[in-house]
């Protein structure tokens, strides 16, 4: 079972294979590390993915199946760093959809994308401008890719764009494995005065093909909780942070009951903060840091 998954989408995350063939993910881990040393899959940063190095892109259909918790719980905080009557930009990818979806409720907002489903989630809300790109449809993810949509963000610019991708990493930056969507990326970021990546704990330490945003652009991430066992997310969140990189540190608790989802623990790690003086742990967080929150950045640098 746990093969043929990975086998199916490329890259599926621990607590994913736990939840499909219901058992724990110790048990899953145990199965995972016996079929990497038979070369059937390699061990990532809390999941499992095809060998060879680089990920192969997975579908659409696979994606919106894939640590669905942790894509919730990322976008409800994401959300929050939007402001009424801003211009932002959004790519293509799942995540950002979940995005999407709840910027819906900010009124007077702008949103630029060449992504159907963002483009979609996006259609009925009140007081929400949608501005498409031009371009050619890539129907594994929705979304506008080419000259026409490059050409179409010639000469835009909004103070965000929120990107997200198929692997990440210090050393790189953000990535894709398909070359036309990583140019069109490129023309997303060129448009904004910050990027905001967002990438669970899978993607972190993972690195495809086609580079889209170096570290040095990349002004803050948002991901999720890393499993306790994952020292190699965590080391990539603090290789991150110690570039600059603001953290923004998501719960992926799910919903309690009465359908009403948990509210996300926010958290930054230390840092030097880029143009800021005085940068580090104070100058990510200001003086209001609440306790829970230095508490985490406490467990994380422990792992």
């Amino acid at each position: 079972m746990i093969l043929e998954m990975v086998r199916a989408n490329g890259a599926v995350s621990l607590r994913e294979l736990a939840r499909v063939v219901q058992t724990s993910e110790v048990t899953v881990r145990r199965d995972v590390r016996a079929l990497e040393a038979e070369g059937l899959l390699d061990r990532r940063h809390g999941g499992a993915v095809l060998p060879g190095g680089f990920t192969r892109e997975s579908g659409f259909p696979q994606k919106s199946h894939l640590a669905t918790a942790e894509k919730t719980a990322i976008a409800d905080l994401a959300a929050g760093l939007v402001e009424e009557g801003e211009a932002i930009v959004v790519g293509a990818g799942t995540t950002t959809q979940e995005l999407a979806r709840r910027l819906a409720r900010v009124p007077g907002l702008t949103v630029v994308t060449n992504s159907l489903l963002v483009a979609q989630a996006l259609a009925h809300a009140n007081r929400v401008e949608v501005v498409m790109t031009g371009g050619t449809l890539r129907g594994s993810n929705y979304a506008l890719v080419g000259s026409g949509a490059e050409q179409s963000l010639q000469g835009l610019r909004v103070s965000r764009a929120f990107l997200s991708g198929s692997g990440l990493t210090a050393e790189r930056g953000l990535s894709t494995s398909n070359m036309l969507s990583a140019s069109v990326d490129r023309a997303l970021v060129q448009a904004a005065a910050e990027v905001v990546v967002l990438a669970d704990h899978t993607k972190l330490g993972t690195d495809t093909m086609f580079q889209t945003v170096p570290t040095d652009l990349i002004t803050r991430l948002v991901t999720d909780e890393p499993p306790p066992h994952d020292d190699r997310a965590a080391t990539e969140l603090q290789a991150l942070a110690d570039q600059g990189v603001q953290i923004a540190v998501a719960g992926a608790n799910g919903a309690p009951p009465g359908g009403e989802q948990a509210p996300a623990r926010r958290a930054s790690l230390p840092g030097p903060r880029r143009g800021v003086p005085g940068g580090g742990l104070r100058g990510v967080l200001g003086d209001h840091q609440t306790g829970a929150e230095r508490g985490r950045v406490a467990d994380l640098r422990r792992r």
